[in-house]
């Protein structure tokens, strides 16, 4: 069988992110996407618009010096619009590492991503992970 298309274009998302491919990225977000991320950190808040996600992947690998990356576990569309992703991800930050469970909850209208809910095994441990904006 082949692969649902909104299935489709997570996995082609989570390939671009991968390969720092940010324009095959940007391809498959609205220009008003919004990523969702949990917590109190520097990291966390609500990123609106294509150019705001992109500059806030690009500081995930600024404050790691490249070193953050995501392993994706499984994708499952419902059919109506929407993919949940389920992914482990892997940073270093100064002296400390992190490995963490996690997925993204994708809302997709017509061939792409309108909104990314992020969610984390540990909102705690990430937001100690990423500190305060210095």
């Amino acid at each position: 069988m082949a692969e649902h298309p909104h299935a489709a274009l997570v996995r082609n998302g989570y390939e671009a992110f991968g390969a720092g491919d940010m324009e095959t990225l940007a391809g498959l977000m609205t220009g008003d996407c919004v990523h969702h991320s949990p917590g109190e950190s520097q990291m966390s808040g609500h990123f609106k618009g294509r150019d705001n996600i992109l500059a806030h992947f690009g500081q995930l690998m600024e404050l790691t010096h490249g070193t953050f990356r995501v392993e994706l576990e499984g994708v499952y569309p419902d059919g109506r619009g929407h993919v949940m992703a389920v992914h482990k991800w892997h940073a270093d930050r100064g002296d400390r590492g992190i490995e963490m469970k996690g997925g993204l909850f994708f809302t997709i209208v017509g061939d792409k991503a309108t909104d990314v809910d992020e969610c984390v095994e540990d909102i705690d441990e990430c937001d100690a992970f990423w500190g305060q904006a210095e």
